[in-house]
């Protein structure tokens, strides 16, 4: 339900998600997407929950690294098309710092709500971040950390339901202690679920999931950056509750663009697909569901078939 004025938005997609974190022998396992294409393969597995990625998302349109360079604007119009493929699977984004100071955050937070991105998590970087698992962090003071999810919970009170991830990335310079610090903080003021990024070990990961019980604890999963690799069934185990795979299409992308398009340079041809025809692919991103939309409505120009 949405009002010119004085918006207020209500996605079911947020409400299912809320319903996914209270079951507490549950692990919400969400699979790294940055486009559509790679939301939509997702899809079709059918997990409950996606993840759009800040680093994938700045890399596939704006061809960058993750070095802050992403606008509230490009993360959003991503957000929003990946959430529109299904808006009945909640989609975690990325919303980095919130791009600027209170009123930005705010900004940020409603104009998620009305894109249909169903959670969000706010950092504790400055706002030319860089990539979590990249060296010498610069972070904010825990006073303008606290006034980024305040401006959050406000606006979510002001233009409907969100569930709020709060990060920091204050393990690494500041340690264990100020860092979780600051994620009891967060919660206290109406963050949902935390993130202390860059755990160290299968220890840590357990402390802190005790630590800062019952709220949901989020583990990002990145092989070969500073965490320790976990699987689904340990990161539950340990007492997580939320596991993301930022990197999971990445990887595969570049190694298997790299070689074809290595091949065509080398050689001036392609090898044939070994899975993935034209149609198959098409098909996964919805090919029959809008050829029967057109037909339906009255459309002639797919009813020979395509």
């Amino acid at each position: 339900m949405a009002s010119i004025n004085n918006t207020t938005v209500q996605h079911p997609a947020v409400a299912k998600l809320r319903a996914l974190l209270a079951d507490k022998d549950k692990i919400i396992v969400c699979p790294g997407v940055y486009d559509g294409f790679t939301a939509r393969i997702a899809l079709r597995e059918g997990f409950d929950c996606l993840y759009m990625t800040g680093a994938g998302t700045t890399m596939s349109r704006l061809g960058m690294p993750d070095l802050g360079v992403a606008t509230l604007n490009d993360m959003r119009d991503n957000a929003a098309m990946i959430a529109g493929l299904d808006p009945s699977v909640p989609l975690i984004a990325d919303a980095d710092t919130g791009y600027g100071g209170p009123l930005m955050v705010g900004r940020t937070v409603t104009q998620y709500i009305r894109a249909g991105v169903a959670a969000l998590h706010l950092e504790d970087q400055v706002v030319t971040k860089r990539c979590g698992h990249l060296r010498n962090k610069e972070l904010v003071s825990e006073e303008e950390f606290l006034a980024r999810i305040r401006a959050a919970v406000n606006a979510r009170a002001q233009t409907g339901d969100i569930v709020l991830i709060a990060r920091t990335d204050a393990l690494e310079s500041l340690g264990y202690d100020v860092a979780v610090g600051r994620l009891k903080k967060a919660l206290a003021l109406g963050a949902d679920v935390a993130f202390l990024e860059c755990v160290t070990s299968r220890e840590q990961a357990r402390q802190v999931c005790e630590d800062l019980a019952p709220y949901p604890v989020l583990f990002n999963a990145v092989p070969g950056g500073v965490l320790p690799d976990l699987s689904v069934s340990e990161a539950k185990e340990l007492g997580f509750r939320v596991i993301i795979f930022p990197g999971l299409a990445l990887g595969p992308v570049y190694e298997s663009v790299s070689r074809a398009v290595r091949m065509l340079k080398e050689s001036g041809t392609q090898e044939p697909a070994k899975e993935g025809s034209v149609r198959e692919i098409f098909t996964v991103c919805g090919l029959k569901e809008a050829v029967a939309f057109d037909l339906a409505a009255g459309g002639a120009l797919y009813a020979r078939g395509v």
